[in-house]
């Protein structure tokens, strides 16, 4: 085994092979508690293990993890699922080209071998199934596309998958499919489970229709209030809490508010609990009408906030403040000076059904409340037992802007050794622009020169972290924020410190980023011998 570090509370554990992989993650569901593990992420040859840092620590960690016995572990067989493919993908032709094979034969190896579910990851529904002989090892693109549609059916390394959502992604596309492999209408929204066994057919070749479980029918209770009705939402506002933590076996990271700290002061202001739910909203530009006498406050980017009363009378509010408003008025949040997320809160909070434990929409799962539409209300909780208003709340950071440089401190790991020194040396010597690419995914950079590596050869899907910067192979880094994908195939240099992460997630398109490693690049420390 060998231990790296990912961040201030998180770890790797690197393995031989799968076999061991699954077999360790076995034996670890049995001490989480004990060692105070809070998550654990399985992947190819990897363990990704988030830990309390207030309790324990990376060494501590290792030093009994080295001691479990992880002898082979023979993963039981499941349900047979068939997945019927239209072999018309953008990368077919260059995958055959590749392993020298026609586009025939890498349909009929895609066909003829019967795949399992090893793990998930990536995003919900993802999982990554493998065949012992299909011989269809294949990289990953040289640069991930920004978007690949739901269905699309592709390969990387020893694995094939199926994409449940549109989303970026750097596999090599052979097909699409119509079997909806994430489907939240249904009671197991996952179609695909580890030991699941998975036959891929030519859908040019049979007009036979296979057994999907059903979906029930969605909720679709609608609350008859309309306190607030939304009229702009400028470039996009979403609803947003502290986010699904502990989702990681569904293939769900923890998305939630970018700026915790300022989601957190919005609801101290209005005395509601720390975590309820308020409206992200993303350079401004935000209005709404207000349908009854209720308590507000903005906080985060920094924004004007004018209201227009019914008589027709305006006048102008603060950030960090409670504010009244009454029936008829309007609230507009202009364009945000600095940083990037403005957060509104109401005083009780909004009324919503959390979905999978939150009501945070996650932009790369396409989880949790749908982003905000014009014409669209919203109801507020009543008969909540609050605390008192705050007059005392204060920006917690100096938000930045377009022009400025904002320096982050990194860990160095876990694949900091897969990169030249000179690589090394450059990702905190040399400024880095966020460019418009960026997202509540990750803020994709570019350098004046780009990171090189020293080792070349694929890197096996492993766990990754928020605030974990990414180096595809064109060698420009994409830094992961909230709805970042669970495992990742492109080696992480460093990761930004958790107390950073607020602030990265603040940073708007063509400001420039320093990275300030806090340490250099070490493995953590187990006992000599591993029982394997």
């Amino acid at each position: 085994m060998r231990f790296l570090p990912v961040n201030l509370d998180a770890l790797i554990v690197e393995l031989k092979s799968l076999e061991q992989t699954m077999a360790l993650t076995d034996a670890l569901q049995h001490v989480v508690s004990h060692w105070n593990i809070e998550e654990i992420i399985p992947a190819a040859r990897t363990i990704l293990i988030r830990y309390n840092p207030i309790v324990t620590d990376a060494n501590t960690l290792a030093k009994h993890i080295a001691q479990l016995d992880i002898a082979e572990h023979v993963m039981q067989s499941g349900e047979l699922i068939i997945i019927p493919v239209r072999y018309n993908g953008e990368d077919l032709s260059q995958v055959a080209e590749y392993l020298g094979i026609t586009v025939s034969e890498v349909i009929a190896r895609h066909t003829n071998n019967e795949y399992q579910v090893a793990f998930c990851g990536f995003a919900p529904g993802f999982a990554y199934m493998v065949a012992k002989n299909a011989e269809l090892n294949v990289p990953r693109r040289q640069s991930p596309r920004v978007r690949i549609p739901a269905g699309s059916v592709a390969l990387a390394g020893e694995f094939s998958s199926v994409y449940p959502q549109a989303s970026p992604g750097g596999w090599q596309l052979i097909g699409t499919t119509d079997t909806a492999v994430w489907d939240l209408n249904r009671d197991q929204p996952a179609l695909l489970k580890p030991g699941n066994r998975v036959n891929f057919i030519d859908a040019s070749k049979s007009s036979k229709k296979y057994y999907l479980p059903p979906a029930k029918k969605a909720n679709k209770s609608i609350s008859q209030q309309q306190d607030i009705k939304i009229l702009a939402t400028g470039l996009q506002t979403l609803i947003q809490d502290k986010g699904r933590i502990g989702q990681a076996a569904l293939g769900i990271s923890e998305s939630g508010a970018m700026d915790k700290g300022a989601l957190h002061s919005s609801n101290r202001i209005l005395g509601n609990p720390i975590n309820e739910a308020v409206l992200e909203i993303t350079q401004g530009g935000f209005k709404a009408q207000i349908n009854r006498s209720m308590l507000v406050a903005v906080t985060g980017a920094e924004c004007e906030i004018s209201i227009t009363t019914s008589a027709g009378e305006m006048y102008h509010a603060a950030m960090y403040q409670p504010i009244q408003l009454e029936t008829g008025d309007i609230i507009s949040l202009g364009s945000a000076k600095c940083g990037v997320r403005s957060y509104f809160a109401v005083r009780g909070g909004f009324q919503l059904s959390p979905i999978l434990t939150s009501c945070s929409y996650d932009t790369l799962a396409q989880v949790g409340p749908s982003p905000l539409n014009v014409g669209q209300t919203l109801a507020i909780k009543h008969n909540q037992n609050l605390n008192a208003v705050s007059l005392m709340e204060t920006p917690v950071m100096h938000y930045p802007t377009c022009d400025d440089v904002i320096v982050l401190d990194i860990v160095l790991g876990p694949r900091t050794d897969w990169f030249t020194k000179q690589a090394v040396e450059l990702l905190s010597s040399q400024l880095w622009q966020v460019t418009p690419a960026s997202n509540r995914i990750g803020l994709r950079l570019s350098g004046d020169i780009a990171l090189s590596r020293d080792k070349q050869q694929e890197l096996p899907s492993e766990g990754t972290c928020v605030g974990a910067i990414q180096i595809p192979a064109n060698g420009q880094p994409v830094l992961f924020l909230n709805d970042h994908p669970l495992t990742g195939g492109y080696p992480v240099i460093g990761a930004v410190c958790n107390y950073h992460l607020d602030l990265a997630g603040q940073i708007p398109v063509n400001a420039k980023i320093k990275f300030n490693p806090i340490g250099i690049f070490k493995e953590f420390e187990g006992s000599d011998v591993a029982h394997v």
